[in-house]
């Protein structure tokens, strides 16, 4: 409505005078439209022509995208169906900020398996079943029966490896404890840390409730503090603090007394 829009307006100080119709249009609003119906449609499906119809032929055009095939694609989809467990196994995804560069042994060089790791990967086997047939002029179907058995050689190699390690471990006596138990064992850390912060905590406290100031023990001076009056006092008084312990002037040495008997003990040692 425009004596809506016109209220907005006013209350920004867009418009700063009041229009001469406005306060009609408030008193008399004008009727709202009706809702505006859909047309009608009788003869929809006749309308369209023949030509775009589901049983008319439709021609394929001229140009034609060509298909994106790597030979790469079609041994790794092979792969995976000969060995579908290795697709359970995790591999990451993350990115890093350089692409990584490609591995040195490669080419005409890369002759076995083994050469790129005693562990290789379904990805390591899928680029030497190419590398065999792009570069050792090897059929596909030998250089994939090829890569299959030096992978499974590999892999049983290093199965095999890892079970008398772990035997020979456990029989020193180290203990493979499971995912599962090493998740209590981390959860009995995190609570033997917040434990051990406690008694630390109460340690602390004890220590200064063990060496916090004692006011009940009697100084000689009485137990309330007079701001050093009463000590200076004592002080003109000639009382020495009892807190002060007085030596014996009978038992005192003096420098001279100390220096006399220190050369009396040189002269007898460079005697003898």
């Amino acid at each position: 409505m425009v004596h809506k829009q016109v209220s907005r307006l006013m209350q920004v100080n867009y418009i700063r005078e009041e229009p001469v119709w406005y306060q009609a249009v408030l008193q008399f609003p004008p009727l709202s439209l009706p809702p505006k119906a859909p047309p009608s449609r009788p003869n929809a499906e006749a309308e369209i022509p023949p030509q775009l119809t589901s049983k008319s032929k439709l021609r394929r055009p001229k140009n034609q995208p060509l298909a994106i095939s790597y030979l790469e694609d079609e041994v790794r989809r092979q792969f995976f169906r000969d060995h579908p467990f290795e697709a359970f196994r995790p591999v990451s995804i993350v990115e890093a900020g350089l692409v990584e560069p490609e591995h040195p042994v490669r080419g005409k060089e890369w002759t076995r398996l083994s050469q790129r790791g005693k562990n290789p990967t379904a990805e390591d086997a899928v680029l030497f079943a190419v590398n065999l047939h792009n570069h050792h002029k090897v059929s596909l179907t030998v250089a994939y029966t090829r890569a299959v058995a030096e992978f499974r050689a590999l892999r049983a190699e290093y199965d095999i490896a890892n079970t008398f390690a772990r035997m020979e471990a456990e029989a020193y006596g180290i203990v493979f404890s499971s995912a599962i138990d090493r998740t209590f064992e981390r959860e009995d850390k995190v609570y033997q840390a917040a434990e051990h912060k406690k008694a630390l905590d109460e340690g602390a406290r004890l220590a200064r409730k063990r060496w916090r100031a004692i006011l009940g023990v009697d100084s000689g001076m009485g137990n309330t503090w007079s701001r050093g009056q009463e000590y200076a006092k004592l002080q003109e008084q000639g009382i020495r603090p009892t807190h002060l312990v007085v030596d014996d002037p009978a038992t005192q040495s003096t420098p001279t007394d100390d220096i006399e008997s220190g050369s009396d003990e040189f002269m007898r040692l460079w005697s003898n």
